[in-house]
């Protein structure tokens, strides 16, 4: 019997060393961990982010890991992943190579045959402000809780961008990394369950059913290698700060365009895009450890996040509408939901419930136009608020 104990000690003591409240934190972050996971596999929601996020926020929560950076009895002892934030997100790297892979895999065709669509995606930042707004307005209900920063990192959660939400909350350094990340790929993940609804609520079946016939338009080489080099030089001057976000984003779609690096644009969209997105998913579940992840200021992070994502796709929406008042040609208000920055996630589901609506009512390339447009306005809302709210 003693060797049984002795045996239990020895596997187990370091989690019969903490106190319950710790213990019982540390089983919660394996639940939700095990839930990201189960997320992942088994609705195949996001899995290329969800699973690493769910294994690290387990290998985070193991009493005295070895992942992170512990106090050990000769002195510090660095972690594994902590060295790999330090290295990657700590400077943003990580989410900026990301943005290669991401530019390399988009075509703006749809966006250049139509360029006023690319006002939806403009449209669609709106929830991104408003939320910002209520994110400083929960201080009042619960002072302290929230500084202008971790506001700013929140609200950018309802662009719908990993790599933005990951680089605007690492650049103010809010302790509530995890929370925001975890947001922010949750409701991408959740796209074809959150817009449905939503846009149903704000729009009419009639509206639902106009239909907006596609003329495709050849786009020149010329124009497709000059559209990156212009965006990021207009986005610099508009918003310095966001230079890096737009700037390697369209680097990977220049080597998509420019003809001659075929096989670099592969590699960044698959090679590059791949490893980057599993080191990050795996990396930013430092940023989950439960004293970090467990608190009211997370709960609030997700309800702001929805509420960010909703009316984003709202936003979008309405001005669809808005502009039909002056129109001729009439704009399928559904579009204008795809103006958030998951692609191309955002654009199926629209075009699916325009099918549901009319079978013969085609609306991907419409919509997948307005994503890609949302895909820059996100970059750009991000180096807005940057721009706008200094450092703590």
């Amino acid at each position: 019997m003693k060797l049984l104990i002795d045996f239990i000690q020895a596997m187990f003591g370091s989690m019969l060393s903490l106190d319950p409240v710790s213990a019982a934190k540390m089983v919660v972050m394996w639940a939700i961990g095990g839930t990201l996971i189960y997320l992942a596999i088994q609705k195949n929601m996001e899995p290329s982010l969800l699973l690493p996020m769910g294994f690290g926020a387990i290998l985070v929560n193991l009493p005295l890991s070895g992942a992170i950076d512990q106090m050990r009895e000769l002195g510090p002892e660095a972690g594994a992943l902590s060295e790999l934030f330090r290295a990657g997100i700590a400077n943003e790297l990580f989410p900026l190579l990301l943005f290669i892979g991401i530019g390399a895999m988009i075509d703006f065709g749809p966006l250049l045959s139509n360029p006023k669509l690319l006002l939806f995606g403009a449209a669609a930042q709106f929830g991104i402000f408003i939320t910002l707004t209520l994110a400083c307005a929960v201080n009042l209900v619960f002072p302290g809780m929230f500084s202008l920063q971790d506001a700013a990192s929140v609200a950018i959660i309802g662009a719908a961008d990993g790599p933005t939400s990951i680089f605007v909350g690492n650049y103010y350094g809010t302790k509530y990394l995890g929370a925001i990340i975890v947001a922010a790929y949750s409701y991408m993940a959740l796209v074809p369950i959150i817009q449905p609804p939503v846009i149903r609520l704000v729009t009419t079946r009639k509206e639902r059913l106009i239909r907006m016939p596609y003329e495709a338009k050849e786009i020149g080489k010329t124009v497709r290698i000059l559209f990156p080099i212009v965006v990021t030089v207009i986005a610099g001057l508009i918003a310095p700060r966001s230079v890096a976000l737009v700037g390697f984003l369209m680097f990977g779609n220049l080597l998509r365009e420019c003809g001659v690096l075929n096989s670099l644009s592969e590699t960044a969209q698959n090679t590059l895009a791949n490893l980057i997105t599993i080191v990050l998913g795996i990396t930013v579940a430092t940023q989950m450890q439960a004293e970090l992840f467990l608190s009211a200021g997370t709960l609030m992070i997700m309800l702001l996040g929805l509420f960010a994502f909703v009316f984003d796709t709202i936003g979008g929406v309405l001005f669809a509408k808005f502009l039909n008042l002056f129109t001729k040609n009439k704009i399928n208000p559904m579009i204008g939901a795809c103006g958030i920055s998951a692609f191309p996630m955002s654009s199926r589901v629209v075009h699916k419930m325009g099918l549901k609506e009319d079978p013969q009512n085609f609306l991907l390339m419409h919509a997948a136009g307005v994503n890609v447009g949302g895909q820059i306005a996100s970059v750009i809302a991000g180096g807005l608020i940057l721009n706008l709210i200094a450092r703590a």
